[in-house]
């Protein structure tokens, strides 16, 4: 055995190194682990700055040992990359290993050990932990809003056709996936607004009239995220293309559109909607609340949606266009078979992003008198006999969230994988 050198471990003694600094390691976040979840100190015996600062001198101690530049081992090589670099990284690893460890205890202790979820009243939740009860007593009006119970059987059948129709290009033969773009783009969102306008609403075939002011939930929630999104994404791709356009007229109209619409905040558009715009319109015409908000948050999220896109047709070179141009396309069909797949291809995280934020943007529609899921939420815990768990609703919610932000980040990842656009 040559020469240890703790100052600057080296390949020379490997294994001792390793050996020494996944000890250190070890014995630091098993302290952590033991105070934590157990709640024995085995350093108790030394002064308390020395015991809680200990596992952090022996843990960096420990990642100093491994750390050796081109060990040959890939796992090793590769922590010491990427988490364990200096010594500064070293801490910061420590650190965040630490608080997760020393944050999960009262986390599944508040969310599962001491939660309650049996009973139907307030009263059945006893303990210091989460009260699910009160989720399982609301989950109707936050999946549902106040439309009719025995009538939320058509919210379900209309969701189980859409969701179905939405998979037919996994099914299509090849003679017919050529016509699925016009398929996503216009058909589609036609059966879903009849599903939703006839269906849901009612008033039609025998069905009884459900007012969209009796609408809530997460239902709501995914009927304006999905119509915003189906409506904004053709009118920014317009309007990416406009404010490209050689024609002065058609620039200066998209530049002034985009630049209108980015310039004011949603809540105040949403309000613009409810309350001034009907004072414009005809005594004898009406339009619904519900329809007006999917109208404004489209041309809201319209605007993001072209200046993300506009940054995919500038990135492309000039040569893509002179190569349509040579092959004797005109402007529309050079844009359509050879430009715009192109551009959004580069674009994809950029799309997701404007998408995720348009989702998350609508809470906000609270401000015109429509409860979506968390406007369901405000109102359950106003109630009288359910004071106090908010937390639990708003954590619910968050969840809930999440599932649909991470389902559309992943998704977006794999048109990524599938089209190769890393370069």
């Amino acid at each position: 055995m040559n020469k240890l050198n703790f100052l600057k471990p080296d390949r020379q003694n490997l294994s001792t190194y390793l050996y020494i600094g996944s000890f250190l390691f070890f014995i630091a976040v098993f302290d952590v682990f033991l105070t934590s979840f157990f709640k024995t100190n085995i350093t108790s015996f030394l002064p308390n700055i020395l015991s809680f600062l200990l596992p952090l001198i022996l843990g960096t101690i420990g990642l100093h040992l491994i750390r050796i530049e081109f060990s040959g081992i890939p796992k090793l090589d590769l922590i010491n990359k990427n988490i364990n670099t200096n010594h500064f990284n070293a801490i910061l690893t420590l650190l965040i290993i630490f608080t997760i460890i020393k944050s999960t205890p009262p986390i599944l202790s508040w969310f599962i050990i001491d939660a309650n979820i049996s009973g139907d009243t307030k009263e059945a939740c006893t303990g210091s932990g989460a009260c699910w009860t009160y989720i399982k007593i609301w989950l109707r009006r936050f999946v549902y809003g106040m439309y009719p119970n025995d009538l939320q059987w058509r919210i379900n059948i209309s969701f189980i056709l859409l969701i179905a129709l939405a998979f037919v290009g996994y099914f299509a033969t090849e003679k017919l996936k050529k016509f699925l773009t016009l398929y996503y783009v216009v058909i589609y969102p036609i059966i879903a607004f009849i599903l939703i306008y006839y269906l849901i609403s009612g008033g039609s075939f025998g069905l009884m009239w459900v007012e969209t002011g009796a609408w809530g939930g997460l239902s709501l929630t995914f009927i304006v995220s999905f119509f915003c999104l189906i409506f904004c994404f053709p009118l920014g791709m317009f309007l990416a293309l406009g404010r490209r356009s050689t024609l002065p007229t058609l620039r200066y109209v998209s530049v002034g559109f985009i630049e209108f619409w980015r310039g004011v905040p949603l809540i105040t558009v949403l309000f613009m909607s409810s309350v001034m715009f009907p004072m414009f319109l005809p005594e004898d015409f009406f339009m619904d609340k519900l329809v007006r908000v999917i109208i404004a948050i489209s041309l809201f999220e319209a605007a993001y949606v072209a200046e993300v896109i506009r940054g995919g047709l500038q990135a492309l070179p000039r040569g893509q266009y002179d190569a349509a141009k040579s092959l004797g396309m005109g402007y529309w069909k050079m844009h359509i078979f050879v430009i715009l797949p192109q551009a959004l291809k580069l674009v994809i995280p950029g799309i997701a992003n404007t998408f995720l934020a348009l989702v998350k943007d609508t809470p906000l529609i609270f401000v015109v008198g429509l409860l979506e899921l968390v406007g369901m939420l405000n109102l359950a815990k106003t109630n009288p006999k359910w004071l106090g768990f908010a937390m639990e609703g708003y954590v619910f919610a968050a969840i809930i969230f999440w599932i649909i932000c991470y389902a559309m980040s992943r998704y977006s990842q794999n048109l990524e994988l599938k089209y190769k656009t890393e370069r």
